[in-house]
């Protein structure tokens, strides 16, 4: 344990399973009081026990960050309580993968949204006046290799994570002054229960997808905290992710022809 994060008040969303299950296992054994939301009041539970017996400090809060009220409430409830939240790890998302015209407009279309952007932007404006007032904070928001590159039957996952990291950019223009980091980290696919949820889609068994072996949830959970550590705009991982992506931006007609090619056209 270091003394770089011990004390601090870090809340998770979407801490029952994945990144942020894994997330708050590793905050909790660096000695900070880690503060779980998300739906699955069940899952968040039997993780704070397991942390509380490794000597962790763990609390769960019952959280839907698709409903503002419960957002605007659960916040105050952990001021309430513990005075400050130091760190706010936005992560809950989910991802529904198909061509774009057999995506259900509610679940797959508006529910994602409202999930997966929506959400980070009110959970992050509900916990915000807290660290302006204490001038210190840091805010990490989860987005993807998708929020960088967009493919085949990823139109609305990769809307929102696109999304995501311009919120992310222009809040940490704005906040910058005042003390407060906001670090976007950028994973391409990792072996969590994300993939279970994204449905049979076509590019499940792509060659593209097979070239970049998948990441673990504790490899993705440890630049997180490593990024607690030594804040910076972006994590982009692992490493060769960043080549694709400095070829999306310096080359976008070859991911274009790439994409369609061994993509759209095999797959379709």
């Amino acid at each position: 344990m270091s003394n770089e994060l011990k004390g601090k008040i870090v809340l998770i969303t979407g801490a029952s399973s994945g990144f942020g299950e894994d997330a708050a296992r590793l905050f909790a054994r660096e000695g900070c009081t880690v503060v779980l939301a998300a739906r699955r009041i069940d899952r968040l539970q039997t993780l704070v026990t397991k942390i509380q017996a490794e000597g962790g400090q763990a609390f769960a809060v019952p959280l839907d960050v698709a409903d503002r009220k419960e957002i605007e409430l659960s916040v105050n409830t952990i001021l309430e309580l513990f005075g400050q939240i130091d760190i706010l790890f936005n992560n809950a998302g989910f991802g529904r993968l198909n061509w774009h015209e057999r995506l259900s407009p509610e679940r797959d279309i508006e529910t994602l949204i409202q999930v997966n952007l929506l959400g980070t932007m009110q959970m992050t404006r509900a916990v915000l006046p807290s660290m302006l007032l204490r001038r210190h904070g840091h805010i990490i928001n989860m987005s993807s290799v998708a929020g960088w590159i967009a493919a085949p039957t990823y139109t609305i996952y990769s809307a929102s994570k696109f999304g995501v990291r311009g919120f992310t950019d222009a809040l940490r223009r704005e906040v910058a002054p005042f003390g407060i980091h906001v670090s976007g980290i950028y994973p391409g696919p990792a072996k969590t229960e994300f993939g279970l949820h994204t449905g049979n889609h076509p590019m499940k068994n792509s060659r593209v997808r097979k070239l970049f072996p998948s990441l673990t949830s504790e490899q993705v959970a440890a630049r997180v905290v490593e990024l607690a550590k030594n804040p910076r705009r972006v994590v982009i991982l692992p490493w060769y992710y960043r080549i694709v992506v400095l070829g999306e931006v310096l080359m976008p007609w070859l991911v274009d022809w790439i994409t369609i090619h061994y993509l759209s056209k095999r797959k379709r």
